[in-house]
């Protein structure tokens, strides 16, 4: 049976056409895509309108994505074509009809951006159907992961769009990051049944409120793996995220049948979140991505969109490249489905970009180097929320990864869950000034340094923690004061949470001061001692966190400088701080992924940048256990210069624009 809306067939007809198209590639195939959401509403009254089979093949031919995301149900929960399963919003030509017509027939992938979890529109006609504050309100917003909606809107919903416009897949977007604890009534008996706890908890006073979060939690991993093994089970090719899911953001093993990790990062400084979550999302073992956002828009930008130059895009995507994942650029078109051709022509440049480092850039490996451990056992237990955004309760990994990119070190970040079975691969270990890592990362970190590891650890809490291995001894509690090192222009302000110690048979690396005067009244900031075969150095304050609040110079050396004493990196480069190095390998080609982050955009006010300066010349030292045959910076395939010498390669990079990879064969 078909049937016609809007000028389109839908049915046998349309299903036939695809079969005939060119195959579609994978996610975990995809290396670069588009994402365009409206989140339609009631409201509208031209959604559609420009949409026209020329504007999408025009911007297919220039942009050549592997898929483009498309809207179909944003937060507002209004269907954005005609719906039999619920309300749609007022529609004048159906885009998903033309964007899948067209995709099909050019052989490019087709999901669709969907809100789970955030409908507005389920929970205004079925009020019985929201997640209820612990003020007793239903919410307005956020559905209940403990109700029917995943049976009777979500699943149906999805299922009729998958049939419909025989799609790839889904990115299911309003979900961890918009699920809170939930007080409703079936809520409630779940968690009296599992617990025997009556009164549920409302804070962290209150007796079981780590268990309810936990409990939360719970419900969240069964909400989603529930809507996925049933669209799987009716639709087995069709392949579904879970937006931020096993990300920073929901920190955690990867159990659930999502198909790929992806997640959309904005703001000010998206290169420094950017930086966190590929690291992060690199070490998890599935196919993934980052989405960035083609605007900046926000709280603190009173005119709304501002939209991002084609370098400023490249600027972000080379960080994102450099870790072996795949790169995304989200638009919005008008309401109308307009795509104006600036902006095509934009995604174009950033497209030919990444095309053109692709061989070197997707699906590499890591060559360990320094390895910071992320906390969930942090997050989970002193933050009060189920899943991130967590603010600024991140900072110290941030700030740490920050640091270290800038002194030209290759880092990646390590889940606190992967650790026992990487740890050994990695020279050395970072812990950032956590406050809760617990005792299960403590013991297996110890394990680490006594089998000859090399650890730095941050942190008032954690020196607490690993007091055995410091060979110190503690003054006191931990307590907020004033911290001053000496650096080599100014003062590295560093004040927050420091315990006090007695270096006792510990040598002292740094010393702080309470004031602007290095003449007097100095405590230990900084030791190194030995531990079974290892070493370990410990900062006894939160030089991570604050160095992600500030990012001043003074408080990078100073970090640098107690690393040195612990730590001998693969490489060096002569150059300055806002140049990145990423250490991969690709079968038998060893990489080193150069970004330049120069002038990176940083402010609300200062919102978009369109150039970025090169830097050059950058002195090069890479330890090689034989000379290479050739060194070549791509794309390109430009000899550099250099020459090798008792197992170190030292060369001359003349110029770095925005990003290149240094390569040979190991």
């Amino acid at each position: 049976m078909t049937r016609r809306e809007f000028g389109y067939t839908f049915g046998a007809p349309l299903m036939a056409a695809s079969q005939a198209a060119p195959r579609r590639p994978a996610r975990k195939e995809s290396f670069f895509g588009i994402h365009l959401d409206l989140h339609p509403s009631d409201k509208d009254t031209a959604l559609g309108r420009d949409v026209t089979e020329e504007m999408v093949e025009r911007f297919l031919a220039r942009v050549k994505p592997d898929y483009v995301q498309y809207d179909y149900k944003g937060h507002v929960g209004f269907i954005g074509y005609p719906s039999r399963v619920s309300a749609s919003a007022p529609i004048v030509k159906d885009s998903l009809a033309i964007w899948r017509k067209v995709t099909a027939a050019r052989g490019v992938a087709l999901y669709i951006h969907f809100s789970g979890v955030w409908d507005s529109q389920a929970v205004k006609e079925h009020p019985e159907w929201a997640r209820v504050g612990p003020d007793g309100k239903p919410d307005v917003n956020q559905t209940s992961t403990f109700g029917p909606y995943v049976d009777k809107r979500m699943i149906p919903q999805l299922r009729e769009a998958a049939d419909k416009y025989q799609l790839d897949g889904a990115w299911v977007d309003g979900e961890c990051w918009a699920t809170h604890p939930d007080y409703n009534e079936a809520a409630a008996r779940a968690f009296r049944q599992a617990t025997g706890i009556e009164k549920l908890p409302k804070g962290p006073e209150d007796p079981g409120w780590l268990e309810f979060l936990e409990f939360n939690r719970a419900q969240f991993r069964k909400y989603v793996r529930h809507y996925v093994e049933e669209l799987h089970r009716t639709h087995p090719h069709f392949q579904i995220a879970s937006n931020w899911l096993y990300t920073t953001l929901v920190p955690e093993r990867p159990e659930l049948p999502v198909d790929f990790i992806s997640g959309d990062y904005l703001g000010n400084a998206c290169i420094s979140r950017a930086r966190l979550e590929a690291r992060y999302i690199a070490q998890v073992g599935k196919p993934w991505d980052l989405m960035a956002w083609g605007f900046q828009w926000g709280r603190d930008n009173p005119v709304g969109h501002v939209h991002k130059s084609s370098v400023q895009l490249m600027q972000e995507a080379a960080v994102v490249l450099a870790q072996g994942g795949g790169f995304q650029i989200y638009y919005q078109p008008t309401r109308a489905g307009k795509i104006d051709d600036r902006h095509i022509e934009v995604m174009g440049r950033v497209a030919d970009f990444c095309r053109a480092r692709e061989k070197w850039s997707h699906q590499t490996e890591t060559v360990p180097e320094i390895g910071v451990l992320f906390s969930k056992e942090t997050l989970y237990s002193r933050t009060g929320r189920l899943f991130g955004g967590w603010g600024g309760a991140t900072n110290p990994a941030r700030g740490v990864v920050d640091a270290l990119v800038e002194g030209h070190y290759s880092v990646d970040v390590i889940p606190d869950w992967k650790l026992a079975e990487v740890a050994g691969r990695y020279p050395c270990l970072v812990l950032p000034d956590w406050t809760n890592v617990g005792e299960v990362v403590r013991d297996e970190l110890l394990r680490y340094l006594r089998g000859g590891g090399r650890l730095l650890m941050i942190g008032a809490e954690n020196a607490a923690l690993f007091r055995e291995a410091l060979g110190v001894r503690l003054l006191g509690e931990p307590s907020d004061q004033p911290a001053y090192l000496a650096g080599l222009e100014v003062f590295a302000n560093v004040r927050g949470r420091w315990v006090d110690v007695d270096p006792a048979g510990a040598h002292v690396l740094e010393t702080r001061f309470p004031t602007y005067d290095s003449t007097r009244d100095g405590k230990v900031a900084a030791t190194l001692s030995s531990y079974g075969d290892g070493q370990v150095a410990a900062i006894y304050g939160p030089a991570g966190g604050v160095f992600a609040v500030t990012h001043a110079p003074e408080t990078r050396r100073f970090l640098a400088r107690v690393l040195e004493q612990l730590f001998t990196p693969s490489f060096r480069i002569e150059g300055p701080p806002t140049v990145e190095a990423v250490r991969r390998r690709k079968g038998r080609l060893e990489l080193l992924h150069l970004i330049n982050a120069t002038a990176m955009q940083v402010a609300s006010d200062y919102s978009a940048i369109d150039f970025v300066p090169p830097v050059g010349p950058l002195g090069l030292r890479i330890r090689m256990r034989q000379p290479p045959a050739r060194v070549h910076f791509e794309p390109g395939g430009v000899a550099v210069r250099g020459a090798w010498s008792d197992g170190v390669w030292m060369g001359t990079l003349d110029r770095l624009d925005v990003h290149g990879v240094l390569v040979w064969e190991s």
